[in-house]
């Protein structure tokens, strides 16, 4: 009977630690890793190393940078060119590549290298932080995901640098085309161009520059699209295929960025302060590239502060749709946008299927839609509400602010530059949720997942 007795208790003992231990799920360790990260880079950043000489920074301004460098926001409330030093660039850069490629994937690139083996649960975390549909074949995909960002980047930074040798020391032109290409491709919008004197910050110099223009918006593009579709392009000329949400991504992304272009010329084309002193190239690249920058970027060619209000509510629209799944992007996604769009066409048609490039779409999907759009808008509100009560600005001003935040865009109506401590937490939490997505927090916080024994009778309700 002991020995029973005792076995017993080894026995519980074991079920007891089984318990204990913490074995954080997925999107647990997402939500943590990010954290992390964040909290990690305002430490670098809090460092008197970090800024130019004689300098202080309060720990949350440290803390709102690093949120913003990490979630490929880039909305700032100090000067990253003039404030930072070499060092605090160099950890922004860093921050920002790791956030736009997702940290378990910069941890994959190291586990790689070292030739560790990758766990199946870790191989689970990989899956839900680039969009994977399953666990099969994720490594093999991740590696394409970093031959592919090495590639864009380093073909990026030899174009900037090249260009930037015309006007400025080789040194500083390798390390502006470097840290711009990085920056433009994971679509974190920062940027150094204040560092030249009498220049403005973003590209506001390159209004009607066609190269930078042409550049940057094909690094803005491909980081935007997400690496599932990057990697089906480059294998197309070979087998001819494209998946549905390949084709869904590219054809939303292009009608968007075309109708954004012609809708932003036709509103600001008389602006003095915008469009109207351009010449025809430069109307048309400032309007091409402020529809594109808008659903993820946030770089600039032409000032979001002077542009007629009707055209800043239409780009916190393009925010709000914002750019690809598994992208270095934010916002609600075009793919949501799209089956949006076809259920409103379908209902109209009065058919019971949605369908896009003749496939039809889930009633799972609809509704999964349905529920990330209403999340997101329900969020911008509630942000939009408290910084209404914590900073002066106009409501639009401040709703467009709320929007880049949440949609990780970075576009600014300045209002971040002048953000109260409280106006600033805010932020830095719309930012962070925005990044991470509502709902994998909401998996992350939600410990114990219930099956349901039952189901309540099916009710109706007049709707309309």
């Amino acid at each position: 009977m002991k020995e029973t007795g005792g076995a017993g208790t080894v026995l519980n003992l074991g079920a007891i630690r089984n318990k204990l231990r913490f074995r954080p799920s997925p999107p647990q360790v997402m939500t943590f890793g990010f954290i992390f990260l964040i909290l990690a880079g305002a430490q670098l950043l809090s460092r008197p190393i970090s800024y130019q000489e004689h300098l202080e920074v309060p720990f949350l301004d440290a803390l709102f940078m690093s949120a913003s460098a990490v979630c490929v926001t880039g909305l700032t409330v100090l000067d990253t060119g003039n404030h930072l030093s070499l060092f605090g660039q160099i950890v922004i850069l860093v921050l920002a590549q790791t956030g736009g490629l997702g940290f378990m994937t910069m941890a994959t690139l190291f586990a790689l290298l070292f030739r560790k083996r990758i766990s199946f649960r870790e191989r689970l975390v990989l899956q839900e932080s680039i969009n994977h549909a399953s666990t099969e074949g994720v490594v093999r995909m991740i590696r394409k995901v970093l031959l592919y960002a090495l590639v864009i980047e380093l073909t990026g930074a030899i174009l900037l640098s090249g260009y930037f040798m015309l006007e400025m020391p080789t040194g500083q032109a390798l390390y502006f085309g470097v840290f711009h290409s990085i920056s433009f491709f994971n679509n974190a919008g920062f940027d150094l161009f204040t560092q030249i004197p009498d220049r403005a910050g973003s590209l506001l110099h390159y209004v009607e520059d066609p190269f930078v223009n042409i550049v940057s918006m094909l690094l803005i593009f491909f980081g935007g699209i997400g690496f599932l579709v990057i990697s089906e392009l480059v294998t197309y000329p070979k087998n001819r295929k494209l998946s549905l949400h390949s084709k869904v991504v590219l054809s939303v992304t292009g009608i968007l960025t075309v109708v954004g272009a012609i809708v932003i010329f036709a509103l600001e084309f008389s602006n003095p302060n915008t469009l109207q002193p351009l010449s025809a190239g430069g109307k048309v690249f400032g309007a091409s590239f402020q529809s594109i920058t808008a659903r993820s970027a946030g770089l600039v060619t032409i000032d979001p502060v002077e542009l007629r209000e009707v055209t800043q509510f239409f780009i916190v629209l393009l925010m709000f749709i914002g750019a690809g799944p598994g992208s270095t992007g934010g916002g609600i996604r075009v793919t949501t946008f799209a089956i949006l769009v076809g259920a409103i066409i379908a209902m109209i048609r009065g058919r019971n299927d949605v369908v896009l490039f003749r496939y039809r779409i889930s009633k799972n999907q609809i509704h999964q839609a349905i529920m990330f759009t209403m999340i997101a808008f329900v969020i911008i509100c509630l942000g939009t509400m408290l910084l209404s009560i914590t900073e002066s600005g106009s409501f639009l001003a401040i709703l467009f602010e709320a929007t880049s935040a949440y949609c990780t865009v970075g576009m600014s109506s300045g209002l971040s530059s002048n953000l109260t401590d409280a106006g600033k937490v805010i932020m830095i939490v719309l930012m962070f949720v925005g990044r991470l997505g509502p709902v994998t927090l909401a998996f992350a916080l939600n410990t114990r997942s219930k099956k349901e024994l039952f189901r309540y009778p099916e009710g109706k309700i007049t709707i309309g």
